[in-house]
Parts: C-alpha cells; sequence; structure tokens
C-alpha cells in the first residue's frame, strides 16, 4: 500500500490545539552542550521525497546538542526492510538505535524480541498524545511496542460534480453509496459505481476489516479465539459480493490493488473509489487523471443503523526501539521528538503525511492544507488483527477465503467457516 502524500511545502504553522498530555517533549530551548556527544542511528525510508528526515533531525540536534542522529536508509518495501531488520537485530546488533517500521510489525517484533516494549520506559501519559485507536494497534500482549509516527486509512473519494449535477448527497451509509452508485450508472454518467481493493492480498485485508468492523464483528473474540464464522461477518461479506453481483461494482474488482482501482476512478469511470489518503493528490495530478477539480473526500460510510461514519483501517508508520541499543535514554529522548507537536507539524506541513499527534491533527491551519487533512479527525480507526506473530498467515487466511468469495467460488457462508479454521491452525500454538 502507498503510505505517502504528493508533499506541500508551507511555512511551519502556529499550533491552536494543545492539551497538557500534548505538550512537546524536546525542550523549546537547546540543552546545554557540555555533555559528552552520543550518536545514536535512525533506520528509516524516504518519507515522500521532501528531505523531511534531515530537516526533523537537525531540529532535534539543535534542541539535544548532546546527541547527533545518523540517517540509515530503509528500502522502500515492507517486506525487503522487515526481513533485513529481522536479520540484522536477531543477530544482536546494537544499530539501528532506532527504526521505522510497518503499523502491523508489533506481534511479530515483540514476539521475537526485535523491538523494546515502550511502554515500560515511556509513561502512561505519554500516549495520550495519539489519536484514539493508534496505540492498540501498536501493541502486543497489552504492552506498546510502537510508537505511532505517521498514519494512513481509507477514505471515499467521489465525484463531486456528478453528485452536484444529479442533486444527489454525500452517501454516509454503504446502503445509500450503492444506491447513488445504481443511478448514476442508469444516468449513464459512468461506467461503474464503485471500485476498491478485491485482489487476493493484504489490501484485501485492510478493506474487509473496514465493512467487518462496521457490521459490528471481529477477526478475533476477546478471548483470542477466530470469530469470523458469524451473523455480522455474514453481513459484511454479502454485502460486499453484491456490489459485483449488482453491477456496482464491475467483477473485474477482485482482482484491484490500489493502483488499479486508481486509474479507473482518475479515467472518469467510477462516481466512488475506496483508496488512502494519497488518493486525492493523485487525482488531482495533471497527466495522470482526468477529474481534476473533480473530485471531494469523505470518511468512509457505514452501514445503515451504525452511524453516519464508518471505520478506516489503519495503515502508516511507527518509531521502534532496538532491544540491543546502547543508548537508550538517547533513543527514548528521540522517538518522544518525533511524536511532539513540533516535529508532527512538521510532518503534516512538509510532508502532507497525516500525522498521529492528535492536537496536530485538530489544528485548524494543519486542516486546511489539503481535504483529507480537513476530515482525518472524524474517521473512526480500525486495526488490522496484527496482535499476533503469525500476522502473515493471519491476513493469508483472511484475504484469499474473502477474495474467493468475492469471486463467486465459494458462497460467503462457506468462505467464512472456512476462514475461521485456517485463523485457528495459523494461531493454534501462540495465544494472542
Amino acid at each position: 500500500m502507498v503510505l505517502t502524500l504528493i508533499s506541500i511545502v508551507v511555512p511551519t504553522l502556529a499550533l491552536s490545539a494543545c492539551s497538557p498530555s500534548n505538550t512537546a517533549t524536546a525542550p523549546t530551548k537547546p540543552r546545554s552542550s557540555g555533555a559528552a556527544v552520543t550518536t545514536i542511528q535512525w533506520a528509516a525510508g524516504t518519507i515522500s521525497g521532501t528531505g523531511l528526515r534531515a530537516n526533523l533531525i537537525h531540529q532535534f540536534e539543535r534542541l539535544n546538542p548532546d546527541i547527533k542522529v545518523k540517517l540509515v536508509a530503509e528500502a522502500n518495501n515492507t517486506d525487503t526492510t522487515r526481513a533485513q531488520l529481522s536479520a540484522t537485530i536477531s543477530g544482536g546488533s546494537t544499530t539501528p538505535d532506532v527504526y521505522l517500521g510497518d503499523v502491523i510489525w508489533p506481534g511479530q517484533f515483540g514476539h521475537q524480541h526485535l523491538a523494546l516494549p515502550l511502554s515500560d520506559y515511556l509513561s502512561k501519559s505519554y500516549w495520550n498524545r495519539f489519536a484514539p485507536g493508534l496505540v492498540a494497534g501498536a501493541s502486543y500482549h497489552g504492552k506498546v511496542y510502537g510508537s505511532p509516527w505517521f498514519m494512513d486509512s481509507g477514505f471515499l473519494y467521489y465525484r463531486k460534480d456528478l453528485l452536484a449535477r444529479y442533486h444527489l448527497p454525500v452517501p454516509t451509509t454503504w446502503e445509500q453509496l450503492k444506491s447513488e452508485a445504481a443511478i448514476l450508472q442508469g444516468r449513464h454518467a459512468v461506467r461503474y459505481g464503485f471500485v476498491w481493493e478485491g485482489a487476493s492480498y493484504e489490501g484485501l485485508t485492510c478493506n474487509w476489516m473496514e465493512y467487518l468492523a462496521d457490521a459490528g464483528g471481529h477477526v478475533f473474540n476477546s478471548s483470542g479465539r477466530p470469530d469470523m464464522n458469524t451473523p455480522q461477518a455474514l453481513k459484511a461479506l454479502t454485502f460486499m459480493r453484491s456490489l459485483i453481483t449488482s453491477g456496482v461494482t464491475p467483477s473485474a474488482v477482485t482482482t484491484f490493488t490500489e493502483p488499479q482501482a486508481m486509474n479507473v476512478f482518475n479515467d472518469g469511470q467510477a462516481a466512488f473509489l475506496r483508496n488512502w489518503d494519497y488518493a486525492y493528490s493523485n487525482s488531482q495530478t495533471k497527466g495522470q487523471s482526468t477529474v481534476i477539480g473533480k473530485v471531494a473526500v469523505a470518511p468512509l460510510p457505514a452501514f445503515a443503523g451504525h452511524g453516519s461514519t464508518g471505520f478506516a483501517c489503519i495503515g502508516g508508520w511507527d518509531m521502534y526501539v532496538n532491544p540491543h541499543t546502547q543508548h537508550l535514554s538517547q533513543a527514548l529522548r528521540f522517538i518522544q521528538f518525533m511524536s511532539s507537536l513540533q516535529a508532527e507539524t512538521k510532518l503534516a506541513t512538509i510532508a502532507s503525511e497525516i500525522p498521529t499527534n492528535y492536537a496536530v491533527q485538530q489544528n485548524p491551519e494543519v486542516r486546511k492544507l489539503n481535504p483529507v487533512l480537513a476530515i482525518v479527525s472524524k474517521t473512526h480507526l480500525i486495526a488490522r488483527p496484527s496482535q499476533t506473530p503469525k500476522y502473515a498467515q493471519v491476513s493469508q487466511a483472511i484475504y484469499t477465503n474473502i477474495n474467493a468469495a468475492l469471486a463467486g467460488q465459494v458462497s460467503p457462508q462457506s468462505a467464512l467457516q472456512q476462514a475461521n479454521q485456517q485463523l485457528a491452525n495459523a494461531t493454534s500454538t501462540n495465544a494472542l
């Protein structure tokens, strides 16, 4: 999944939203430079190609002259980075001291002792600065392993020109979206009503979590047992399949990843799109979109009777600490700074990433930057079931069976039964 937006470079903004739990950890004035200087390594991939990493390192070092930060470039491929870090840290390396990692890593990295349980070292009040839902997604067995840094989530993109032309409101329920999509198809305004990510891959797990949570379902119950063979899950999957059988969604959606769904929408062939935060900027880019100026964004819908805003799956990246680091206090100072008001504001304004600091999300000046940042605080977040070292098998059990049902290869009921059994097999030797 693509996790970055097209960059917007603007001056650093004044913060108008601040509370005691969101005050910056880093001091407003530089520390004394009399202490010996310690160098720590931070491994991180490129952030939107904006020079953000160097900018933040410079500010941190100015505020903390006793610490130097050496940037180590990570691969811009999640699986490659995970494999490299796993090999390095499991071999006992003391560096990198801090590293950037996917939000779905806490289970594996916590279980394999590849990351420090940060909640053992940082106060409870520290975690109050983050937007609701993010800390739970960074936890494993009751401990928090990742300090959220920037987030991603699903959004509903729609053709505002078409809704205005045919006097249709922005849909707030899935049923309403399906109905309006059919109306627009019937008026020959678009070829397809609604496109999304339905291929047999991780992106479908993300889509599934949104429908499942909207229906009131869960992948695992409170005791950690598989819980997908339920009426709630059946409701969610039956509706997803109905989008295809009704013709609102093309049958080819079962092969769509993010780029395919995005391309159909950018070509003007669909009225609605589910995609990640970068999709708005993508749809407004000359040379790759025919719908520039015609697109707006809203929170994902909910099922009727379940409120007016649905759940959005969490994506993004967290800051982790190497359990073998020889510079723990310095590493902790660095990650606290990176989630501070100053750093998170730079993240939003320089790179146009979604900040995890809730006060920054609420800042009116940040929200003015683009339509996605304007509504991100309205979304209800749902984490993938990654609080297990066997998450790769868990996700595969989800997306392969959901995809089979969407493609009409098996019934929704059979798909859920099979998924539940595979979830049980995947987690049988590892308590969640």
